[in-house]
């Protein structure tokens, strides 16, 4: 019991820090004029890089596997810059603790859920205002994204078709489909067409990934180690070193992702395009 006192207790000290470093940016951004773009947004503002740096709390009916995306370009100077590593500095803090407790604690993760908000009364009543609720805890960890250097220009477009891709065994998906009800019609259907295939078959479980918006950055000058450019999801605002306090060119992506498929189809994809198992999202491998 004296281990979850001290475990809840740093926890709560990492979550102040990481309120306080926040608010610490945002009177940073807001002290000095600078370029700022944000999608969709005419005006991105303190009270909007606000909501978007604060925003820790899943919303109603939110998928707990979904978080919400801030995209936007700052042109940030040093200071600005230091203020955002203390950020996510704090951000690695609060998440390593969160890995102690799960390691030792693992039970108090519903209490911290309940607990937190109350940490900052102003900030928890303003989000429960716009009907928010359980704190999301990978929206509170996730970091900053900085651009290593200054950027000529940034080339922004939706990617909507990643998808991760988890290998299974014929026993490991039987065990999946028999977690679920083996009595139901349509798993005992599904046992049997696996029972069809050969035990050392190799299966595919896919998990269609949430869009997101990717940056391309190409940088005013090669860095040291002769990189030119880099890619890197944007879920939160970019900070982009800019003494001039200019941002780089970039352009106009559309406001919501498109539908379908906006990628190719790859000619040497090895899944089935029919899925096998529906109730798991498995796919057999085309044979060769």
């Amino acid at each position: 019991m004296e281990i979850q006192y001290r475990l809840m207790a740093e926890l709560e000290v990492a979550f102040d820090r990481l309120v306080e470093t926040s608010e610490a940016l945002l009177d940073r951004y807001a002290a000095r004029p600078r370029d700022a773009w944000a999608l969709a947004t005419p005006t991105p503002d303190r009270e909007w890089l606000r909501r978007s740096l604060l925003d820790f709390w899943y919303r109603d009916g939110q998928d707990g596997r979904a978080t919400h995306s801030y995209v936007a370009l700052v042109a940030a100077d040093e200071a600005l810059l230091e203020a955002v590593a203390s950020v996510n500095a704090a951000k690695q803090a609060f998440a390593a603790k969160l890995g102690d407790i799960r390691e030792q604690a693992a039970g108090l993760i519903p209490e911290i859920k309940a607990v937190l908000p109350f940490r900052h009364p102003a900030l928890h009543d303003h989000l429960r205002g716009q009907g928010l609720a359980r704190l999301h805890l990978k929206q509170c960890w996730r970091q900053i994204p900085v651009a290593d250097a200054p950027l000529s220009r940034v080339r922004l477009a939706w990617y909507s078709s990643g998808r991760s891709i988890k290998r299974l065994t014929v026993r490991e998906a039987e065990q999946k489909l028999l977690a679920l009800d083996s009595e139901a019609p349509h798993i005992r259907i599904q046992l049997e067409r696996l029972a069809g295939i050969p035990d050392r078959e190799p299966l595919a479980q896919v998990q269609k990934q949430a869009p997101v918006m990717r940056g391309n950055l190409f940088f005013a000058e090669p860095l040291a180690d002769g990189r030119e450019r880099r890619a890197l999801n944007l879920p939160l605002p970019l900070f982009i070193p800019a003494p001039d306090g200019r941002l780089p060119h970039h352009n106009e992506p559309l406001p919501r992702p498109p539908e379908g498929r906006t990628r190719a189809r790859r000619s040497d994809e090895r899944l089935e395009d029919e899925v096998f198992l529906p109730s798991l999202r498995v796919y057999r491998y085309r044979s060769a």
